[in-house]
């Protein structure tokens, strides 16, 4: 055996360890650097996770806030609606006493050319009339009772009509 052979390779083997050795370091400096990037975009996925999450939950309470007040406006509107109609109601109720113990009645302006009434009437001045000069006719009191019936349940559709309204405004936006 040469010793310059031997030489060799020993020179040989240690630039294999030297090169197995680089190879190895390359290896986990590449394996290093891979995982720091795989760790930041870890990260920046969570940081977007998490600002997607907080936005959702921004938008879900602000909506619940919109809900919220939406709600208080139709409690309100419900109430104020319930009190009208109720106070209609009792208007009704009352002015149908009024004319069932006759402390009211209802009369209705006649034609006067139609008639052939006087200008002035004799009724007219009395205590208590309203229409001077033209000539009046009074109805019974149940027809007027019938009236009245007929007028309340009118109001209490035009209530009805402008709580529908306003509840069609506010869910719609409209102003």
């Amino acid at each position: 055996m040469n010793i310059n052979a031997v030489k060799w390779g020993g020179v040989l083997l240690i630039i294999l360890a030297l090169m197995a050795g680089s190879g190895w370091a390359a290896w986990e400096w590449q394996a290093n650097a891979y995982g720091q990037q795989l760790a930041a975009k870890e990260a920046t996925h969570q940081t977007e996770r998490t600002d997607l999450a907080n936005a959702n939950s921004a938008q879900i309470l602000a909506e619940q806030g919109k809900r919220l007040a939406l709600e208080q406006w139709l409690a309100a509107s419900d109430q104020s609606h319930y009190r009208a109609l109720t106070d209609e109601k009792t208007k009704q109720v009352r002015l149908l006493d009024r004319l069932a113990t006759a402390d009211l009645r209802l009369s209705v302006q006649l034609d006067a050319a139609a008639t052939g009434c006087d200008a002035v009437q004799a009724t007219a001045a009395a205590a208590g009339s309203v229409v001077h000069g033209s000539c009046r006719a009074r109805l019974d009191p149940a027809h007027a009772q019938r009236i009245i019936g007929i007028t309340g349940d009118g109001d209490q559709g035009l209530i009805a009509l402008q709580a529908c309204q306003a509840y069609a405004k506010e869910v719609s936006g409209i102003k």
